[in-house]
């Protein structure tokens, strides 16, 4: 079953409660929290304490995806605060592997993202030991922005080194998902969609959940 994870920060964040509270009653699977260091990416987000608030609200699964520089420093403080799968950047982490085994060895599942400028095949010595990759169809940093159609070819090589090297791994994307690509782009083997704008900013964001999830599950 393919899953929606709605990206709180396309949120209401003087309403982030109950917005979180209506994507989950919608049926939404993991909530996407985009964490920005303003170093890594051109914006600042939120750290662990927002993420240990909102934990206090909803079951729903923490997918954490740290647009930081050397995510390593922090990510006992993500964990703590209630992450069920952590994502780094490959090219923010100078120790990439140690990252990986050192989130695994927490109980969580373990993710790596790459930016649109990054190839896949990069990603060969560090794919059988991660659960998840993250393929940014924008550049990452804001909200709003347009996929970029040669994202295609990624996912398909993406698709390749998969079935290779690590059959389980799941697949997701984020950025510029709407109910005008989601089939197509769902088609190509991805797993997870990340969807901000096009959810928090629909007239009813309840019903654009089931419209998507409609979409990529039949």
């Amino acid at each position: 079953m393919k899953k929606i994870a709605p990206s709180i920060l396309s949120a209401d964040f003087s309403n982030l409660k109950d917005d979180i509270l209506m994507v989950e009653n919608a049926g939404a699977d993991y909530l996407h929290i985009d964490v920005m260091d303003g170093m890594f990416v051109p914006n600042i987000t939120f750290g662990p304490p927002i993420i240990k608030s909102i934990r206090k609200v909803t079951k729903m699964i923490f997918d954490v995806h740290l647009m930081i520089e050397k995510p390593e420093r922090y990510i006992d403080d993500f964990i703590d605060a209630g992450a069920d799968i952590i994502t780094v950047h490959y090219e923010a982490s100078s120790h990439l592997n140690s990252t990986i085994e050192h989130i695994k060895s927490k109980g969580i599942k373990a993710g790596v993202s790459i930016n649109p400028a990054t190839s896949v095949f990069l990603l060969k010595e560090i794919i059988r030991e991660v659960d998840l990759v993250l393929i940014m169809s924008v550049n990452p940093g804001f909200g709003g922005q347009s996929y970029i159609k040669n994202t295609k070819y990624k996912i398909e090589d993406l698709i390749k080194l998969k079935n290779k090297y690590n059959p389980e791994l799941l697949i997701e994307i984020d950025g510029g998902i709407k109910s005008t690509n989601i089939f197509e782009i769902s088609k190509l083997g991805v797993d997870i969609f990340v969807a901000g704008s096009e959810i928090f900013k629909a007239e009813n964001p309840s019903e654009k959940i089931k419209e998507l999830k409609n979409i990529i599950n039949g």
